[in-house]
């Protein structure tokens, strides 16, 4: 369960269905992802085909799937809920 958000527009968007503080073109990409790590137990659950899922180097852990382009999600897991969600531009 998401217990968290670092972007407001990610909260947004997962409350409302819709944010003016991320880009239109996301949302569909994004709220799917936000489902899935809404129903994850465990970071591995958000290994599926197209979320290019992986750790982050660093502390405190963090985990990361890919949206779009340099877009991605990344959050921290901790005793089956997802913390700290943010949208961030890796480039």
């Amino acid at each position: 369960m998401i217990r968290t958000f670092r972007h407001r527009g990610l909260k947004e968007l997962f409350e409302k269905g819709k944010t003016s503080r991320v880009e239109k073109r996301l949302h569909a990409r994004i709220i799917r992802r936000l489902d899935y790590l809404d129903a994850a137990r465990a970071p591995q659950d958000m290994n599926l085909p197209g979320f290019n899922f992986h750790r982050l180097q660093g502390k405190p852990v963090r985990y990361t799937v890919h949206v779009n382009g340099p877009w991605c999600i990344t959050f921290a897991f901790d005793d089956g809920d997802a913390f700290d969600v943010d949208l961030e531009n890796y480039h």
